[in-house]
């Protein structure tokens, strides 16, 4: 079993900067995958990025590369996304969850396989 917990999120102006963090409770193993999906209002929810645990893969949505970074700390269980660049459009709640994987394989860029989800973070980007 793993607890997830988000935090970091807030307001900000676009063109600045916030960092989230996700800190696990619980095993993650080398092969799982750590992601962060986001909900704007009145939208379904969508993969923002994700994190390879042992080997440090990372993926992306094209709407955040070269904007947003995510980043894991082995020794603190924790998953942070850096948020630079930020757009109106980046306003959401932020979710990080787990995809555990006994083989690792592609990066998971889809809800399908993600097991554990934290309860969420609010970004709101103003103009």
């Amino acid at each position: 079993q793993v607890v997830l917990v988000e935090s970091g999120g807030g307001l900000a102006q676009a063109g600045g900067s916030l960092t989230l963090s996700c800190a696990a409770s619980g095993l993650i193993y080398g092969n799982d995958y750590v992601g962060w999906f986001r909900q704007a209002p009145g939208k379904e929810r969508k993969f923002v990025s994700a994190i390879r645990w042992r080997y440090g893969n990372t993926c992306y949505t094209d709407s955040v590369k070269g904007r947003f970074t995510i980043s894991r700390d082995a020794a603190k269980n924790t998953v942070a996304l850096q948020l630079d660049s930020l757009k109106l459009e980046d306003t959401a709640v932020y979710y990080c969850a787990l995809n555990p994987q006994l083989h690792g394989g592609p990066c998971p860029a889809t809800e399908r396989g993600y097991e554990y989800w934290g309860q969420g973070t609010q970004v709101n980007v103003s103009s």
